[in-house]
């Protein structure tokens, strides 16, 4: 990543005004404590974003930007470079100018090692252009469908040599066969952006799928017999029990691709004809996100940074599984994160490992759980507490209490939208006047499937399709009056960088209930219903989770059907 020299980012920001002399002194002395870059301090702070930023560095270094997301890239030229050595040096080759001079985007294109190890191995002028993490993968998930090849070729080659090998348990976990498969299976998941990898066992055979995009896809089948030392190898891996086979297991490994490095979550639970296996893929390199990459609006970031600058009450971020809550919770974290404060989490499983805040692991075994956790966390004299899930009475009645006696609770809490959060509370006993008391703000979100801008088109919907997604809002139990229906609307075509899916990596719709004196009147009037606090909230300007993402596919960041599919799970 190109780095500019501080000054000149602080000639920039303060040039534009974006922020005082004594703030942006202060930025730099939390980046530094952070170990982040400046940059990325002022990004994940919402003062500039990453395309602001793209284009500054652009002109500073007097190096154009390629634009690959919405530039076509000549697939002759992209395969003039191997996948392994694009990946290795972080750069894609995308066009041949008309005197043969190859067009290079590259991450650092100031790298002059880089350079000029491509002009020896091309043998020909290379043009550099700066990229951006979006190009870069667009450049190499062209790779996808010689890599799909490539790595079954390889998996099922390793597999026939395993059924081979008379090994058995852990001592054939150790042979190269069974490394090799599983190291292929992560590698191939990795190259195709998947979040998950499930190993599931069936009567005669093993399925494999992956996560991408929030959408499970069946990629291939493995041989039983090949599966024990499978298990076996991932076990290890992971440091658990590898002759436990009747009880669920966790636990976690980091494996590294080239430059990338990602922690690999893994849970095993037995079923009926084996040991089923879930892999999670986090990222170890990625900083928590601002809100405005999480995909919030204005209003929303307004709303959010407002309440959470509060010194005691409680956040909460509400939402399914998977639908994105501890990246949010995370991000906030982030944004609070300074020399005053003292941040303790009690999570299970810590997913992100944060610098200068002190975060504990649920064991059980070892008796912590998130009340026992809560409890220890609080005689370490915290100003901020994150509460990974309220899922109990006893861990939110701790909450309420910490949140009542001066201290910023977050945490998250499983409802389908915001207001639903206040008679959940009340359903874990906490009674309506602590609610209205500790409630700060709610924000229920969802992930919705963002359009490929390489293959994005508008078009104006049909009568029949407008008459189809408002029978469609009216079975999600929305008033399709409420909601007028924008003229023009965006999808994606479909393309080889996306898999012919139209969609590339994932955004929020939210719905934030911001709790006023009006609403904390409301919560302890007797009164009191979900319908009239809905209406309430909505009378105050609270925009439904339909309403933000009707907005996001008025902009073109995903479509109506991804919002309505998602609205309706």
């Amino acid at each position: 990543m190109l780095r500019v020299p501080e000054e000149k980012i602080k000639e920039l920001v303060l040039g534009e005004g974006f922020v005082s002399p004594e703030d942006f002194d202060s930025l730099s002395e939390e980046a530094k404590r952070l170990g982040q870059s400046m940059e990325d301090v002022l990004i994940s702070r919402n003062i500039i974003t990453k395309d602001y930023l793209n284009s500054f560095l652009s002109k500073y270094f007097n190096i154009p930007l390629a634009g690959l997301t919405t530039e076509k890239i000549n697939r002759d030229v992209l395969k003039l470079l191997p996948e392994n050595v694009a990946r290795e040096k972080r750069v894609v080759l995308f066009n041949r100018e008309a005197d043969g001079t190859l067009d290079a985007a590259l991450e650092d294109p100031s790298d002059l090692v880089s350079l000029e190890f491509l002009h020896s191995y091309l043998k020909t002028g290379v043009r550099p252009f700066l990229a951006t993490a979006d190009d870069l993968n667009k450049g190499f998930s062209l790779y996808g469908s010689a890599a799909a090849e490539n790595y079954i070729k390889l998996i099922e080659e390793n597999v026939r040599a395993s059924l081979l090998s008379r090994a058995k348990g852990e001592e054939a976990a150790g042979e190269v066969p069974i490394v090799a498969i599983v190291d292929n299976i992560i590698s191939y998941s990795l190259s195709l952006r998947a979040s998950d990898i499930h190993l599931e066992v069936m009567e005669a055979d093993v399925l494999v799928r992956y996560r991408i995009d929030g959408i499970l896809h069946e990629m291939f089948k493995i041989p039983k017999e090949v599966y024990p030392a499978m298990v076996a190898r991932i076990k290890l891996l992971g440091s658990l029990k590898i002759d436990e086979h009747y009880k669920p297991q966790d636990g976690r490994f980091r494996y590294k691709i080239g430059e990338d490095v990602v922690d690999v979550r893994i849970s095993i639970i037995p079923t009926f004809y084996g040991e089923k296996i879930e892999m999670r893929l986090l990222s170890a390199a990625t900083r928590p996100l601002s809100f405005a990459e999480l995909g919030m609006m204005e209003d929303t970031v307004k709303a959010l940074t407002e309440n959470i600058q509060r010194s005691y009450g409680m956040v909460l971020v509400c939402g399914p599984t998977g639908s994105g809550k501890t990246t949010t919770l995370y991000s906030v974290i982030n944004v609070l994160n300074h020399p005053e404060v003292n941040i303790v989490t009690i999570e299970d499983p810590i997913e992100y490992n944060m610098k200068y805040v002190n975060q504990i692991q649920v064991n059980p075994a070892a008796g912590i759980t998130f009340a026992d956790g809560l409890r220890s966390i609080l005689r370490q004299d915290p100003n901020i507490i994150m509460v990974g899930e309220m899922r109990d009475q006893e861990t939110t009645s701790i909450g309420v209490q910490s949140a009542l006696t001066g201290h910023l609770v977050l945490s998250s809490l499983h409802t389908n939208d915001a207001p639903t959060a206040v008679p959940r509370l009340m359903d874990m006993d906490i009674e309506p006047y602590l609610v209205a008391a500790v409630l700060n703000v709610v924000l229920a979100q969802r992930l919705v499937r963002k359009i490929h801008l390489g293959c994005i088109e508008s078009y104006e919907p049909s009568t029949q399709e407008v008459m189809a997604i408002q029978s469609q809002i009216k079975e999600a139990g929305l008033d399709p009056a409420k909601y007028p229906f924008p003229q023009r609307l965006y999808r994606g075509k479909g393309c080889a960088a996306d898999g012919y899916t139209g969609y590339s990596g994932r955004v929020g719709i939210f719905e934030i209930l911001n709790v006023s004196e009006k609403i904390r009147e409301y919560i302890v009037n007797s009164d009191f219903s979900l319908d009239g606090l809905r209406a309430l909230a909505e009378s105050e300007g609270m925009i439904s989770m339909f309403q933000d993402g009707l907005r996001k596919a008025e902009l073109g960041v995903t479509t109506i059907d991804e919002v309505l599919r998602v609205i309706g799970e």
